[in-house]
């Protein structure tokens, strides 16, 4: 598109139909068009979401990365199907890494892991594209983009509502004043869907390197219900369903509103957790962020599920599999050729791809998954701790509160240390 990382800040700035259904589908390596052969991909995390991101790009895979056995010798079994050629796997993403005839590496790993391997790759010359969120720590995103920009790096963020041709439609007439003035923004977010109850503390299973898997978290013992999928509900690896959908739909929010350089002036919160502490994350919430330009954002479990966007002049509502407007007109006009038309990808993992032959940023540029995933983490913050906090989007530190401001960061686990 010929943009500068300028132009396009300010051009791109500005699951089923609803969460009972399921979420975007799978991609297939066939829906994809296979990239050039010089461009060879590896896989680390390759369970859940990681199976679905391997399928884009399993014809020009040539190695991949898990800690739970079972999950590597899919992926291996899943690449040789696709490509005629059984990959290298391996237990640890450093010897990836280390490979010279690796272009590209696909994070999916849990969230905690995102910036540490997020990091080395762009250290290491790898493009990167990174499961949403893109981190734990607000601290680590910025982290996460001077090492992109430094090395020069791809690093798509796996926030794939950018590449829909509705939430993209949504932003453009939001910033197209259809509504006129914003006022208020809904984003719905489901309610924690943990399978419980609560177990008990055991041994790992053999087929789990769990002091891997653990990485640079904090030592505890192992139990079954904090691993794999569950991992999203504790606040060691995640932060539960306000990071994991509110990562797409605060994303979307950002987008219409401008706002992907920079983010909200204050977040309260109001949270509800398990009586019996099953898991760490709210089982409800509601997170109230102000802009400086006036806009209040509500974000929630009672909000519908998705980005409802209004104005003086109607609203939008938008989501997975569905755009609608009050009045109904204003989704039925045309955008003009004078309206705001944002960047325009239909393939989230081929934008990506197109990246890096062309060396242009991509779609959702680690710069904007960092501001995305800093408003869902400042979100968390204000829910743990129950008050409202004042954010500095420019200095990205929390004023006047030096205990809301020191869970900005985390320490990590010896001997892992963010580069």
């Amino acid at each position: 598109m010929g943009l500068n990382r300028r132009t396009f800040l300010q051009t791109a700035a500005a699951g089923g139909v609803t969460y009972f259904l399921p979420e975007f589908p799978t991609l297939r390596a066939a829906e994809t068009p296979s990239p050039s052969s010089q461009i060879r991909f590896a896989a680390i995390g390759v369970g859940g979401q990681g199976k679905g991101n391997l399928a884009a790009h399993a014809k020009n895979c040539v190695a991949v990365c898990d800690v739970d056995s079972t999950h590597l010798a899919a992926a291996v079994a899943q690449v040789e199907k696709a490509s005629g050629k059984a990959p290298e796997g391996v237990a640890d993403y450093r010897k990836i890494l280390e490979r010279k005839d690796v272009d590209a590496v696909i994070v999916s790993t849990p969230d905690h892991w995102h910036a540490k391997i997020t990091i080395d790759a762009c250290n290491a010359g790898k493009d990167v594209y990174c499961e949403k969120p893109l981190t734990l720590t607000i601290v680590e995103g910025r982290k996460i983009v001077e090492a992109a920009r430094k090395n020069k790096r791809i690093v798509q963020t796996g926030s794939q509502q950018r590449s829909d041709a509705k939430f993209r439609l949504a932003c453009e007439l939001v910033r197209s004043g259809r509504l006129g003035k914003i006022s208020e923004v809904k984003v719905g977010i489901p309610g924690v869907n943990f399978k419980g109850p609560a177990v008990a503390d055991a041994m790992p299973p053999a087929e789990l390197d769990y002091d891997r898997w653990l990485g640079p978290a904090p030592q505890r013992p192992y139990n079954e219900k904090r691993v794999h999928y569950l991992f999203r509900f504790f606040w060691d690896y995640s932060g539960g369903q306000l990071t994991n959908f509110g990562a797409h739909h605060l994303d979307i929010m950002q987008w219409a509103l401008g706002m992907d350089e920079s983010g909200p002036s204050t977040v309260d919160a109001k949270a509800r957790y398990h009586k019996d502490g099953w898991y760490e994350v709210p089982e409800w919430c509601e997170i109230l962020y102000t802009y400086a330009n006036g806009v209040k954002v509500t974000c929630g479990m009672a909000e519908k599920g998705g980005c409802t966007f209004i104005g003086e002049k109607g609203s939008i509502y938008v989501t997975r599999g569905k755009i609608e407007s009050t009045p109904g007109d204003i989704i039925k006009e045309p955008l003009k050729e004078a309206d705001v038309h944002l960047y325009a990808s239909n393939n989230h993992h081929q934008n990506w791809v197109e990246c890096m032959r062309s060396r242009k940023l991509p779609i959702c540029d680690a710069e904007i998954g960092h501001r995305s995933a800093t408003v869902c983490h400042l979100g968390n913050i204000a829910a743990r701790l129950q008050k409202k906090i004042t954010w500095d989007p420019v200095k990205e530190q929390i004023v006047g509160d030096a205990k809301a401001n020191a869970m900005i960061e985390r320490p990590y686990r010896e001997p892992w240390k963010l580069s």
